[in-house]
């Protein structure tokens, strides 16, 4: 059976992956999905970098702005929502294009993995949100020690993700991790610089437009609504203001934070996709936006 056509356009932060997205489906006729597990929720605007209206130029984007800050959304969640929209898109004569940086968002949507449905459990985990990330990230090592060396030692909400999983289904989470065939026929395209001080420039430029647009504001106005909320402390733009909000540091060092923040998940997002071979990868600093999408569409049409 024939598989159906997409596009994926993967990379780390700042490298440009909205913009070509946006250029691309207005070539293609296509409409794009969001690849982020920070753009979905209402709110987190400035801090996860969400494409504007006027950034969009009319084109439909889905999968932004579908939940709010205090609930629950999964990798699971995510991929039975994409593959609802893409099938929605391919009905109405157009074509998918996938664009962000959460790589295994990808992964369990377009790739060979698949993820065990395990409903969120409340109260379990309020009861493990009272440890701290180490205690955490022990027990996780005991239970799964592969699951937990695949995740950070730092990042709370994966990691009692994976402890409830276990808990629940009372084994290994990575002894039920299914492979399945990929779903679709997938052009994968690639955007970094192999010059790593460039991107990092991008970062830091990007971090302080931010700030001129009023992050702080915004982080500041989202702590006072959700209080010490999971999601807001998990996510890079938001959490290296809480510091600041509290009086313990000063404005420049969390603007400072949140650039080496953003700087060190660059460098876990490339890591992760240097994984994925099929990637057809485009330097951002040898490459015009015009040129990458012309050698894009030479790919697909000979698809």
């Amino acid at each position: 059976m024939k598989k159906e056509k997409l596009i994926a356009i993967a990379g780390p932060s700042s490298s440009g992956k909205t913009k070509l997205a946006v250029n691309l489906a207005k070539e293609i006729n296509g409409e794009i999905i969001s690849v982020d597990s920070r753009q979905i929720y209402k709110e987190l605007d400035i801090g996860t970098a969400k494409p504007s209206f006027e950034e969009r130029q009319g084109i439909k984007h889905h999968l932004i702005d579908i939940i709010d800050v205090n609930e629950e959304y999964t990798a699971a969640n995510f991929c039975d929502d994409a593959n609802r929209i893409i099938k929605e898109i391919i009905k109405n004569g157009k074509i998918p294009v996938l664009a962000g940086g959460t790589g295994l968002y990808f992964r369990v949507l377009l790739q060979d993995f698949d993820l065990p449905r395990v409903p969120p459990d409340k109260e379990l985990r309020n009861k493990l949100n009272e440890k701290s990330c180490n205690e955490l990230f022990d027990m996780l090592l005991n239970l799964d020690s592969e699951t937990a060396n695949k995740i950070h030692c730092n990042n709370k909400v994966k990691i009692i993700r994976a402890l409830e999983v276990c808990i629940k289904l009372n084994k290994p989470m990575s002894s039920i991790q299914k492979k399945k065939e990929a779903p679709f026929d997938t052009l994968w395209i690639g955007l970094n610089s192999e010059n790593r001080e460039y991107l990092y420039e991008r970062v830091n430029h990007r971090t302080d437009l931010m700030v001129k647009n009023g992050l702080i504001d915004e982080a500041e106005n989202l702590f006072n609504k959700y209080g010490n909320n999971n999601i807001l402390l998990n996510t890079i733009g938001y959490q290296e203001f809480k510091p600041f909000f509290d009086g313990k540091i000063s404005m420049e060092s969390a603007i400072e934070q949140l650039k080496q923040n953003t700087r060190r998940y660059v460098k876990r997002q490339i890591s992760w996709f240097n994984s994925n071979k099929e990637i057809n990868w485009f330097d951002i600093e040898k490459n015009s936006i015009q040129n990458i999408l012309n050698e894009i569409l030479k790919i697909y049409n000979n698809m």
